[in-house]
């Protein structure tokens, strides 16, 4: 079973087979950027991703040049662009881009909190 487990980790590394880039725990540093909300935000390799209190699912998509992050059972769409340890988001609703700078890996998500679900998965609900 050992060595299973031991072949399956050096055939992801091997075939590239790890985390997207986008994972990991980021801070917006730049303080002449004001927000409302918390300025730290968690991306997972779960497809989950936390701020705050919230809990949102993300899906990379138009080969990791856009991110859609699933708030309130639907996708919002944002340009994601990641060099070394930045994260770029831009999109209408955020006016200028944001940048946020990575400060390590992402801490595993909470007892209790499940990934949220996919927008496109869930029936609608009967009115």
């Amino acid at each position: 079973m050992i060595k299973l487990f031991a072949f399956a980790l050096t055939a992801a590394a091997t075939f590239g087979l790890q985390d997207p880039p986008i994972v990991g725990l980021w801070q917006l540093t730049d303080a002449k950027v004001e927000t409302r909300g918390p300025r730290e935000v968690i991306i997972r390799a779960d497809s989950s991703a936390s701020w705050g209190d919230e809990h949102a699912r993300w899906r990379l998509i138009d080969n990791g040049k856009r991110i859609m992050i699933a708030v309130g059972g639907e996708w919002e769409v944002y340009g994601i662009r990641v060099r070394r340890n930045r994260l770029t988001l831009s999109g209408p609703e955020l006016g200028e881009p944001v940048t946020l700078t990575r400060m390590g890996p992402a801490p595993p998500r909470p007892n209790g909190v499940p990934v949220p679900p996919d927008p496109d998965q869930v029936p609608p609900r009967s009115r």
